[in-house]
């Protein structure tokens, strides 16, 4: 059996095929040779040579066909292909754009195809200024093609690629870049350059933003920039002016738990994240705890009031310090009478809140705090959300020192949180940094009746309109808040420090009107702020705090549609007509 046979029995159809073809050519070369006309035998090689590229040409076409045709674009880089680091973008609840991603070029130098070692060191030097000479020599004297920068614009690219430089290409990359800079960049965060969230939303929100990339969905936050603009503004210059270590602001929304603008200072470009110090990179608001002082009073007055142990025409006796156990406490303003609930928390009374504080008792001030959030790190997607510092032993000594905001550490972001059942109708929700539909309302659990949250609103109003709150007024805005001013424990004397504090005004807008209106909460802290001869040396929260809340107040009210009003107010909130006690729920 000839060989040919063999192949046309033994493979399938297409190789027999192949073979008895390729056996049929061969004779006929031997047939050729033997008929002694060689021009015969050259024309059938190189027919075959011919027959051979032009196989090889239609595979390579189909081939070519079939993946333009058919490939996926995710396999095979073409359009619509979404890099694996892709993050998608974010925008602010008005969908103005926060976080992209945009094409950007890596420079690479292969050796072996420069023509000019000398004039191509002289004009990278010259075109990229921000890389070492000595890292464009190691380029140019290795073997091999080798990165050397990255991060470039379409338009310096196409500048670089001008000068015609053999031996350096580009290839595209994805870079996350930050248009507006230093803006909300505690909120938004950063990512690297794998594509992973590293802080604030991007890293809280990491998994939405990696899912969504690659298509036309953005993923919103619950900022204004318009809000978040005015909030960063007063920040800064009160900073400016009172030169604290540090300084806070946040707008909430008190139903729907978005946060509107939420300010740090310092601040950074999340563009040059990398360069920042720690201390610029810390997002004060939800990473760092203080002794919040006498803004803690708003939790005790409401605690006595939701607990029947006081109401708003009970006494309290503050013309003398009052002694508990070895401790002695003292006013900062003493006024030397006796004080109505309302005016304790208008003097931002120590000896008043105190007392209040001890009818309330441990177990039941403790319980309260536990339901209010106080005890806990505040509930929201940041991951920098720290852990407060509580008392180990909640006795009498404890009960006297939190229910005026020292012996206890929280952040501000919890400070918050605490603070929306107060004016929202009792109400506990989670702070949120997503965007939320209009009417939207989140899962909530009742802390504080409505009557007590009424009542809260009414006290709060009173203390800017006659009480420690007065610079925060903006007229015709129903501004309603409480002053805090808390001294830092100082390790080095053992004791409260005065000349350190961490100074705040926590502030509601507009006061007036139903429970169920939108209400919004405002709060601005300076950590270790300093006197100036305006506010004649003094740094607490009155001075230094209260005027830049009112400012921020007065400048926000527009964007959120708060009008103004001209006349008499409206009526203060309603009373439900039956109280649901916390005493009830806990």
């Amino acid at each position: 059996m000839s060989l040919a046979g063999a192949i046309t029995r033994q493979f399938p159809f297409g190789l027999r095929w192949l073979g008895a073809s390729f056996w049929r050519l061969e004779h006929a070369f031997e047939r050729a040779r033997a008929s002694g006309r060689v021009e015969d035998d050259a024309r059938i090689r190189i027919f075959a040579v011919m027959l051979c590229f032009g196989v090889c040409f239609c595979a390579l076409a189909m081939g070519a066909a079939q993946a333009a045709l058919f490939a996926s674009p995710a396999r095979s880089g073409g359009a619509g292909w979404t890099p694996p680091q892709a993050r998608a973008d974010i925008v602010d609840r008005q969908g103005r754009l926060l976080a992209a991603d945009l094409l950007h070029y890596g420079v690479y130098i292969d050796p072996s195809e420069v023509w000019d070692i000398k004039a191509t060191r002289q004009a990278l030097a010259q075109a990229l200024p921000g890389v070492t000479a000595a890292r464009i020599d190691r380029a140019l004297s290795g073997g091999r093609r080798t990165f050397l920068a990255g991060g470039m614009t379409p338009v310096q690219k196409a500048a670089l690629h001008r000068l015609g430089l053999p031996g350096v290409t580009f290839e595209p990359e994805q870079k996350r870049i930050y248009p507006l800079n230093r803006t909300a960049s505690h909120l938004i965060g950063f990512a690297d350059t794998g594509g992973e969230g590293l802080a604030g939303a991007e890293l809280a929100l990491n998994e939405d933003v990696r899912a969504l990339a690659g298509g036309s969905a953005v993923v919103p936050l619950s900022i204004d920039l318009r809000v978040q603009g005015a909030l960063e503004d007063e920040l800064r210059k009160a900073a400016q002016t009172y030169g604290p270590k540090g300084a806070v602001g946040i707008v909430a929304h008190v139903h729907t738990g978005e946060i509107l603008g939420m300010a740090s200072y310092p601040d950074f470009d999340p563009n040059l994240a990398s360069t920042a110090s720690a201390d610029a990179r810390l997002n004060r608001a939800a990473s760092s705890v203080f002794e919040m002082g006498s803004t803690f009073k708003a939790f005790t007055v409401a605690i006595g009031l939701d607990a029947g142990v006081a109401t708003m025409a009970s006494t309290f006796d503050a013309r003398t310090p009052y002694q508990l156990g070895y401790r002695t406490i003292n006013d900062y303003h003493a006024s030397r009478k006796v004080l109505t609930l309302v005016e304790v928390f208008q003097h931002s009374s120590n000896i008043g809140t105190a007392r209040l504080a001890v009818g309330v008792g441990p177990e039941r001030l403790s319980r309260y705090f536990d339901a209010l959030g106080l005890t806990t790190a505040a509930k929201v997607e940041l991951k920098e959300s720290a852990s407060p510092l509580t008392p180990k032993v909640w006795n009498e000594d404890a009960v006297a020192s939190t229910s005026f905001g020292h012996g206890m550490n929280v952040s501000p972001l919890a400070l918050t949180r605490a603070m929306l059942p107060l004016l929202n109708g009792g109400k506990l929700v989670p702070l949120t940094i997503r965007r939320q539909e209009p009417g939207f309302r989140p899962e909530s659990k009742r802390v504080l009746s409505e009557t007590t949250s009424a009542q809260m609103l009414q006290i709060m109003r009173a203390n800017v309109t006659g009480g420690s709150g007065g610079k925060a007024d903006a007229p015709g805005l129903s501004v309603g808040g409480k002053t805090g001013t808390g001294e830092k424990y100082d390790p080095a004397i053992r004791r409260y420090n005065g000349k350190r504090q961490v100074s705040s005004f926590a502030a509601v807008f507009p006061t007036d009107g139903p429970l169920e209106n939108d209400r919004y909460f405002v709060l601005i802290l300076l950590d270790e702020p300093h006197g100036t001869p305006e506010t004649f040396g003094y740094s607490t929260g009155g001075w230094v705090a209260a005027p830049a809340t009112g400012n921020v107040i007065a400048r926000i009210a527009p964007f959120l549609g708060v009008s103004r009003h001209v006349g008499p107010m409206a009526d203060q909130p309603r009373l439900a007509s039956a109280p649901s006690a916390i005493e009830e729920a806990l």
